[in-house]
């Protein structure tokens, strides 16, 4: 694409900037003929690439990958009454085959459930085949009606991972969500993205699940985003699709589940929370470049520096480092506005008076800058690239902390959340929640928080007067 050298939107101005920098940092092109829709460029796929292997490894340590199909007939579909109605006004239908009308018409997957308990009936049958512990990552659709928006809200999620496990017994389901949970939090530690997690209001629950502990982030304009979900689903939809197993005694149980997935919205957190005016601010360990090399040419040694610059990108690239040696034949100026626009966390400059004094000069994507010994320069750069990732989750830790007020009343909680998120003491009832959400035009997502930013303690409801419990209000995505 071509280079734009213009300056990026301020990011207090958050829409605007979140819009130009998919452009300006290639990550997703939003010209694709169907709303909704959109395209991964190579560097934005880069990052999901990377992103999306650490969560598999995570979950490749008690979980197995698998694939579903895509279509689900209706007959399945539809057996799951409270399920459909959370999803039926979402729902992309396939009626044809080629010209012929299908007997049974065909859902693109909103979600995986009805695709695969059917088979789970087929595969369990006895306690020993428990527990079952399988994921995707997979496209879904969403006939999405509100404002679209690239990786945020979708009507193709194209990188959904749902995992889905079956247990014998209800406390062992329950101790799943548990380990659900340390998974996304380690995950999105890994990210160096800060979050919130809670419980979800019972009318806000998953469509089918007996309840739903949600996480959260909060974005640069205060609105939170939800980055993940673990649901507890009980027997449900065991109930429903049959999913029984023989006990220890020889007796058929019904077994209990859990479902809990992320998708793409972790990567709109990571661009959103860690970028600047720059551009992207990238973690080392999502970073589809780590490091960049660029050659200062000066007079007559353009060939030794290159040389150079040479022999250090394969010494990187050894040290296994993703390296790139930029040797366009540009003004560095310009190459360093490319890098940083695309979030790069280091960049090396190597010129002739770094090769008499056999050094090199490393930038943080941050502006922190080092000298090294040649000699010992890939612990030179692992050091950096380490605290570079601490820098930026402090940093990241510190504006989340920001924009939290703990808020006593509903004037206070309509004053925060116009820049943040309200902690208010809630009763737990539908009804106060209504007050409060038509007070201060915002909602109140979630209870038994969980996070070492906010203290947690009981009150008086701020809608009521009777007894309550921390709980969350926030403007949301």
């Amino acid at each position: 694409m071509e280079e734009d050298t213009g300056a990026l939107p301020g990011k207090e101005n958050f829409s605007e900037w979140y819009n130009e920098i998919l452009w300006r940092a290639e990550i997703m092109d939003v010209r694709y003929p169907v709303k909704g829709l959109y395209v991964w460029h190579p560097h934005g796929f880069g990052i999901r690439k990377r992103a999306y292997a650490i969560l598999r490894d995570l979950m490749d340590r008690d979980h197995t990958e698998t694939m579903f199909p895509l279509l689900i007939p209706k007959t399945e579909f539809m057996k799951e009454a409270e399920h459909i109605k959370g999803f039926e006004d979402e729902v992309y239908w396939v009626t044809h085959g080629g010209r012929n009308e299908l007997d049974v018409p065909l859902a693109l997957r909103p979600t995986s459930e009805t695709a695969i308990y059917p088979m789970y009936a087929l595969w369990i049958r006895s306690h020993t085949d428990l527990p079952l512990k399988l994921y995707q990552i997979v496209n879904t659709f969403r006939y999405e009606t509100k404002h679209t928006r690239p990786l945020i809200r979708l009507r193709e999620i194209t990188s959904f991972k749902e995992a889905h496990t079956v247990h014998a017994t209800r406390e062992e389901a329950a101790a799943q969500v548990e380990i659900a949970l340390d998974l996304y939090l380690e995950f999105y530690e890994n990210l160096r993205v800060p979050v919130i997690v809670s419980r979800r209001p019972a009318w806000d629950k998953f469509p089918g699940a007996d309840y739903t502990i949600a996480v959260d982030t909060i974005m640069p304009d205060g609105k939170t985003l939800q980055i993940g979900t673990v649901h507890m689903l009980g027997d449900h939809f065991s109930r429903t699709y049959e999913i029984t197993y023989e006990d220890a005694n020889g007796e058929r149980q019904y077994a209990c589940q859990t479902c809990y997935g992320i998708s793409e919205r972790s990567i709109a957190a990571v661009i959103s929370i860690h970028g600047d005016d720059k551009g992207l601010v990238l973690p080392p360990g999502v970073a589809p470049v780590e490091v960049v090399i660029v050659p200062i040419i000066v007079g007559k040694r353009r060939d030794e520096v290159l040389a150079a610059a040479t022999a250090l990108e394969e010494e990187l690239r050894c040290a296994g480092f993703i390296t790139r040696l930029d040797s366009r034949d540009m003004r560095p100026g310009a190459k360093y506005y490319h890098w940083e626009m695309r979030g790069v966390p280091l960049r090396i400059e190597v010129g002739p008076r770094d090769i008499d004094a056999n050094t090199v000069v490393a930038v943080t994507r941050t502006g922190r800058k080092t000298t090294l010994d040649r000699r010992g320069v890939v612990e030179g750069i692992t050091s950096i690239l380490g605290e570079f990732g601490d820098e930026i989750w402090k940093t990241a830790r510190d504006a989340m902390a920001d924009k939290i007020v703990m808020a006593d009343t509903l004037d206070a909680t309509a004053a925060a959340v116009k820049s943040g998120v309200a902690v208010v003491h809630w009763c737990g009832s539908q009804e106060c929640a209504e007050k409060i959400e038509a007070a201060v035009d915002a909602s109140v997502i979630g209870s038994e928080i969980r996070s070492d930013l906010i203290a947690v303690s009981d009150g008086p409801c701020i809608a009521c007067g009777e007894k309550g419990t921390s709980a969350l209000v926030a403007r949301t995505y």
